[in-house]
């Protein structure tokens, strides 16, 4: 898990997050020495101070130990999650227990006593660009104080929505201005685009495990959920989805190719490829995901799957909620041959977004403040990431597993069988401390064992303190002693 981005790197980051891909590729293995320093020096044309300062980067990640008179050595790697093996596709509906757990969690997770490790919204204004966007929004205000007494009436702002017509060249796509709505979020962009493409009844396949708020937005629309084979490292099974598709079982698909929720994978170019050609074949509408698609680590970015889209079947949400500023909850949704039909749901549904908020967005893009944010993000998650799992491998009981995401600040843990999750939520939230249970994200029981985690807050005592007590309760459910056996 590394990231590499040329602007505003510097050697001493270029050559830490080198170091971290070849630890994560698999070219320096568990328990062997990395390179002296002055060798490492050498070899890479940089000064020693550089060297020891990538060195303690990756020691402060938990990638690599200094041993005394020894140097420094690749720690013990938590082990990635591996397929289930299950390949069935199944129609489900959630059932009450688990639309009642879910409110449970949102409840925990609003509690302003509880530390939460794996709420998926950055709880400090540190990840946020917050005194930019406030300079903005000042300004405007003074120079254009009428923007608070109008409506932005669908499609939205303008000046936003050209913003991200030349942004979405990042992720492959080619689209105009005019090809997109801005929407109250990247759930209401799902919501809206499920409504335009199906009917109550219909049969809409999921990803699994996948975000768990799609299950009561799909029950509250109708919709009966299918979900579909899932590997945690790949993505869905698209052997699967063309016998579904052949079978004419499905009418929507909702899937998150880049940086799933809560898996963390990004699909390889060809599969998605593959996907764009099947939906167009069989003319069944796919609704992509695209909430963390500018938090990949890799760069240049890899392409949606709408960029490989040729007859408007692909339907791309995304929103700035994760990015820039979560109040602001303004996403949008390019919706290929639905547009028309969105518009008019959305002028139906919440009208209009703030005309302020967007205006302020998009200065804030023009100005180019959007790009440098986000090179520090990836950074700082990316190194978080490697954090947390390495604080895994240490507390957790033996036999954990952890997913390695591809970008992003949320990953998949997989615990020892005779750990309930549920039961460890309910243990934790006596000790004021909040995680998401993995039942929440599959009508299966593929999850009862596992979790979501979330890096998107300060690494400070009382978070890293939450993660291993955690560890510590999942160890006395278990019987198992912590660390990688």
């Amino acid at each position: 898990m590394s990231i590499v981005e040329p602007q505003e790197s510097t050697l001493y980051h270029q050559l830490a997050e080198s170091l971290a891909e070849a630890i994560h590729n698999g070219t320096f293995l568990p328990g062997t020495r990395l390179p002296a320093i002055r060798r490492c020096a050498s070899n890479h044309q940089v000064s020693i101070n550089t060297v020891l300062t990538a060195y303690r980067i990756l020691e402060d990640r938990g990638l690599i130990e200094a041993r005394p008179q020894s140097g420094y050595y690749v720690r013990g790697m938590l082990p990635s999650v591996k397929s289930s093996g299950d390949r069935r596709a199944k129609v489900r509906s959630p059932s009450s227990e688990k639309l009642d757990l879910i409110d449970a969690v949102f409840a925990a997770q609003n509690h302003p006593d509880y530390t939460n490790i794996s709420l998926a919204c950055p709880q400090n204004s540190d990840f946020f660009p917050t005194a930019k966007i406030s300079r903005i929004m000042a300004s405007l205000l003074r120079r254009e104080p009428e923007l608070i007494g109008r409506y932005a009436l669908p499609p939205g702002s303008e000046r936003l929505r050209r913003a991200i017509a030349k942004r979405s060249m990042d992720l492959g796509m080619a689209l105009a201005t005019e090809d997109i709505t801005l929407t109250h979020g990247c759930m209401e962009a799902l919501q809206l685009a499920l409504r335009a493409v199906t009917r109550p009844g219909d049969c809409v396949g999921v990803e699994t495990p996948t975000y768990f708020y799609l299950f009561p937005l799909l029950a509250s629309l109708g919709l009966k959920v299918l979900e579909i084979p899932t590997d945690p490292q790949h993505g869905m099974s698209l052997d699967a989805l063309e016998l579904l598709l052949q079978e004419k079982r499905l009418q929507a698909i909702v899937a998150m190719p880049n940086v799933q929720n809560p898996l963390g994978f990004s699909m390889k170019l060809d599969d998605k490829k593959r996907l764009a050609k099947l939906v167009n074949r069989y003319q069944v509408p796919l609704l992509e995901d695209g909430l963390y698609g500018e938090l990949q680590f890799c760069w240049p970015l890899a392409p949606s799957v709408k960029a490989f889209d040729t007859q408007g079947w692909v339907l791309y949400c995304a929103s700035f909620t994760k990015t820039v500023a979560p109040d602001f909850h303004i996403g949008w949704i390019a919706a290929g041959r639905f547009s028309g039909e969105l518009a008019r749901l959305k002028a139906v549904s919440s009208l209009a977004e703030s005309r302020l908020l967007s205006e302020t967005l998009g200065h804030f893009l023009e100005s180019g403040g959007y790009d440098h944010h986000l090179r520090t993000m990836r950074r700082r998650y990316a190194a978080q990431l490697d954090e947390a799992r390495g604080i895994i491998a240490r507390h957790f009981p033996q036999g954990t597993q952890a997913t390695l995401p591809s970008g992003g600040f949320v990953f998949w843990v997989e615990l020892p069988a005779k750990v309930d999750t549920v039961e460890l939520f309910h243990r934790l939230l006596q000790e004021k401390i909040c995680l998401t249970p993995g039942a929440l994200y599959t009508l299966s029981d593929r999850g009862n064992s596992a979790l979501r985690l979330s890096c998107c807050y300060p690494f400070d005592e009382r978070y890293t303190w939450a993660l291993k007590r955690t560890g510590a309760v999942a160890c006395e459910l278990s019987g198992l002693e912590a660390g990688i056996a």
